[in-house]
């Protein structure tokens, strides 16, 4: 299933009345200081929910973004992906402090440019680095947090995989390996834990953000040029596809959306 989503949705009432007011929700974001993780972040605060922007190395960044939200309860964690612990620790500290989670985003990852064909500089320890990122890190999250999940009764996750996932394209074959992998556990999960808890993958192509190291705005823009919609992908368009997971696909579950411009066709 393909959905273009695109601009900020947050606030807005869909056409059949479903508000996107998340007032008393509360959300988790991994990778939230940057890029994508951001974007979600800013969309679901001005939604009216109260965000845990989980980050790595940007505390900077997490604690300036955190600044800038509206409402109250807003926190800034360092949730490492490798870190089986950290991620027991939030779910301790959400467990004493609210009982619940509605709203989880693991937007975390990490890649490095890499040719397909280079299999020497694409080593055992560098394909293990990026598998643990991209698909062990958020199984972690999700294994830690999941009772929280289910005390909400109505909760979803919502994992940012890739365009790279379908096509065995991207920046390194290990990427494209992991994040297929984490549409996968989106659907095995999506099974077995509903209704409590929906389970969705947004799976975006190129997106303006540094991600993907020397990738810049001309190399999106020519690869834009060559879609249907003929736009770079902006971080903004992956948020509001996450906020369409969150408050207005009730019904769906163990699916992807695809936010490529038509990059795909």
């Amino acid at each position: 299933m393909t959905v273009m989503i695109a601009g900020n949705m947050a606030g807005e009432a869909s056409h059949d009345g479903e508000s996107m007011d998340l007032a008393g929700k509360v959300a988790v974001v991994t990778g939230g200081s940057s890029g994508i993780g951001a974007a979600a972040v800013r969309q679901l605060a001005a939604a009216g929910a109260r965000v845990v922007i989980g980050y790595y190395q940007g505390a900077d960044r997490a604690e300036a973004l955190r600044a800038e939200l509206p409402g109250d309860g807003h926190e800034c964690v360092r949730l490492p992906l490798e870190d089986p612990p950290a991620a027991a620790a939030l779910a301790q500290r959400l467990r004493e402090s609210v009982g619940r989670l509605d709203i989880l985003v693991n937007s975390a990852g990490h890649t490095r440019p890499v040719p397909h064909a280079d299999l020497d500089t694409l080593d055992d320890a560098l394909f293990g680095e990026i598998l643990l990122a991209n698909a062990r890190g958020p199984y972690t999250v999700i294994r830690a947090l999941l009772p929280l999940l289910k005390a909400s009764g109505d909760a979803v996750v919502v994992n940012v995989s890739s365009f790279a996932a379908s096509r065995g394209s991207g920046s390194n074959i290990a990427y494209g390996a992991a994040k297929a992998a984490l549409d996968t556990m989106t659907m095995s999960m999506a099974r077995v834990f509903g209704p409590e808890v929906r389970f969705l993958c947004v799976s975006p192509g190129a997106v303006a953000t540094d991600f993907v190291a020397g990738r810049g705005r001309e190399a999106l823009e020519k690869l834009a040029a060559n879609t249907p919609l003929k736009r770079v992908v902006e971080p903004e368009d992956v948020a509001s596809a996450i906020m369409a997971c969150v408050t207005h696909l009730r019904a769906s579950t163990g699916i992807r959306i695809v936010v490529d411009g038509g990059r795909h066709l």
